[in-house]
């Protein structure tokens, strides 16, 4: 049988290139570009500061391209929300049509933080402009900034705060590193207003870095919310990876200029990501040492000592730990837990007898309360610390 005729319109057919081919094409395309294909995140063309291929990448053996998906084991199963103070609020947000980060990042611990009066909103919009490889909140440049939000915000907070018995709110946002103030305007706006609308209500601000404006840190701390938090999320060695647009000390430094003006400071980490168990306390260390501050009388929107109730069951031995009072207060310790297949995977499950000790070595080293487990994230019996570290108690007393 004869071939039909070519088509006239059609390209003539090729073989394909020989490896000499790819090889002069792939030389080619590098002399234009010299840079790695695909592009760099980092921005680095030079040998990346720290290899994860062997901390963060679970290879199998024999396989070393392939990710070992781990199962989650039981002590990371959530109790199925519920109750009647749980059912109060939830009715309450659905009925205003009110939106929580508790709900759209499907937190374990939102049946058991609802039932206790707590809540966290996010404000800024919900477009970050950094990509950080644990978060899985939308990256890019936001469209907009909306000047209204605070006051809306703080509508909210005044439902919630009135027919559903909200008692504690944690505020935290994107980062808005466009935005020549990184949105302090609008954060200490939104704490005014809310302490305004919901006398009673303690407030906790889960805070960014602003790019190191100490400026706009400084409006955030004029506003004086009850605790400042600024998540450190990982240890020094880790942040190339896990946080490519941050700076370990530029945090630590946020979180000393708090107490230094009488704040109580917070912040948190993720385990199970890549660290090492030996570089977990080495950050409560440093975290203590970097952030002492000169004792002096608080300027209201947090104590510099440990509050009078020593006696609380969750404070232990909280009188030993009085040479370092004016050090960061609070400290929070999770399991990481990968978003996407696009994020950073789970290098290991970090058990709960490890939890306990970190737990342990925190309380030892100065923080005033930690909160460490599988299931722990930043806003996890947050009412506890403003009771026991902030002026609120005093001021719900005042208040009747």
């Amino acid at each position: 049988m004869s071939n039909p005729p070519n088509n006239p319109n059609q390209a003539p057919s090729s073989s394909p290139p020989a490896p000499a081919e790819i090889d002069a094409g792939l030389a080619r395309t590098l002399a234009r570009h010299p840079r790695p294909l695909g592009g760099d995140p980092l921005r680095r063309v030079d040998k990346p500061l720290v290899s994860l291929s062997g901390m963060v990448l679970n290879n199998q053996s024999g396989t070393p391209d392939q990710l070992l998906i781990k199962k989650k084991p039981a002590w990371l199963r959530a109790k199925v929300p519920g109750g009647a103070e749980y059912q109060r609020l939830k009715g309450v947000l659905s009925q205003h049509k009110l939106h929580t980060v508790c709900e759209e990042a499907n937190c374990p611990n939102m049946g058991e933080c609802w039932s206790r009066g707590i809540s966290t909103i996010m404000i800024l919009g919900d477009t970050c402009t950094r990509a950080c490889g644990f978060c899985n909140v939308k990256t890019g440049r936001p469209p907009s900034l909306d000047k209204d939000e605070p006051r809306r915000v703080a509508e909210s907070m005044r439902l919630m705060f009135e027919h559903a018995k909200l008692k504690h709110i944690v505020i935290t946002s994107v980062n808005r590193d466009e935005l020549s103030d990184g949105g302090a305007g609008i954060w200490a706006e939104t704490i005014i207003r809310t302490k305004e609308a919901c006398p009673g209500l303690s407030i906790e601000v889960l805070i960014p870095d602003f790019e190191g404006n100490q400026a706009a840190l400084q409006m955030v701390i004029d506003a004086r919310p009850h605790i400042i938090n600024h998540n450190l999320e990982t240890v020094r060695r880790m942040y190339p990876a896990v946080r490519p647009s941050a700076k370990f000390d530029r945090s630590l430094e946020l979180l000393r200029r708090v107490k230094e003006q009488g704040g109580v400071a917070k912040t948190g980490i993720m385990v199970g990501i890549g660290e090492r168990d030996e570089e977990v306390i080495e950050l409560i260390q440093e975290v203590q040492e970097a952030t002492k501050a000169a004792r002096h009388s608080p300027i209201g929107i947090g104590q510099s000592t440990v509050h009078p109730r020593t006696s609380d069951p969750a404070l232990p031995n909280a009188e030993s730990r009085m040479p370092n009072a004016d050090t960061c207060d609070i400290l929070t310790i999770g399991q990481y837990l990968q978003p996407t297949r696009n994020h950073l995977p789970i290098d290991r499950w970090v058990t709960p007898e490890q939890f306990a000790f970190f737990k342990q070595e925190g309380l030892a080293r100065g923080f005033k309360v930690v909160e460490s487990g599988p299931l722990v994230r930043s806003s996890y019996h947050a009412d506890h610390q403003a009771d026991v570290l902030s002026t609120i108690e005093d001021e719900r007393a005042k208040r009747g």
